[in-house]
């Protein structure tokens, strides 16, 4: 798939098929994450995919949604703040800037793959880190439910018109007029 298509095409899935998806698969999904760049290279990320029903169940009690009830799989990012980049000037933790590159990156490849991802950020972080043992410098930052979509039609996108999001030099003056 072209990039732009895939940039278009890939979207937000909250159904699913039953299906999970094969290890293979999902180690090339993990892989695109693995290959994001990061400030100074730390490459502070952590995935843990849940799939067996033991963690999965109780990890879906941080969502309480009836579609991620019934999700098969789940990628779970982290971020690692003892490695993540700090800026000098105002100690700025790049820890979850970081993270989100990475899951750019898998839902980009899971899309290209046919699967359909979904970001949840809203999400009881203390669930997520009992249910998986998280050590406290290490913080849940993303869900990212992972698996078959259920429908293959791809919703409209809505975004912002390029002249309320784009500037030429300084904030406020349009790049295209």
């Amino acid at each position: 798939m072209h990039f732009n298509q895939l940039l278009r095409e890939r979207s937000s899935v909250r159904e699913y098929k039953s299906l999970k998806v094969s290890k293979a698969l999902l180690v090339e999904v993990l892989e695109a994450g693995r290959m994001a760049p990061s400030a100074a290279n730390r490459q502070p990320w952590r995935f843990i995919l849940v799939s067996e029903d033991d963690n999965l169940q109780p990890l879906k009690a941080a969502y309480d949604r009836e579609w991620f009830k019934k999700v098969p799989q789940v990628i779970v990012v982290c971020g690692d703040h003892e490695e993540s980049w700090k800026r000098k000037i105002d100690d700025k933790d790049h820890c979850d800037v970081d993270a989100a590159i990475a899951v750019d990156h898998i839902t980009l490849r899971a899309a290209e793959l046919g699967l359909g991802t979904c970001w949840v950020c809203h999400f009881d972080p203390k669930i997520v880190r009992d249910v998986l043992n998280l050590p406290t410098h290490i913080e849940p930052i993303a869900l990212l439910p992972i698996g078959y979509p259920l429908r293959d039609e791809v919703p409209e996108k809505k975004r912002k018109p390029f002249s309320e999001i784009v500037f030429d030099q300084t904030y406020g003056k349009p790049l295209l007029k």
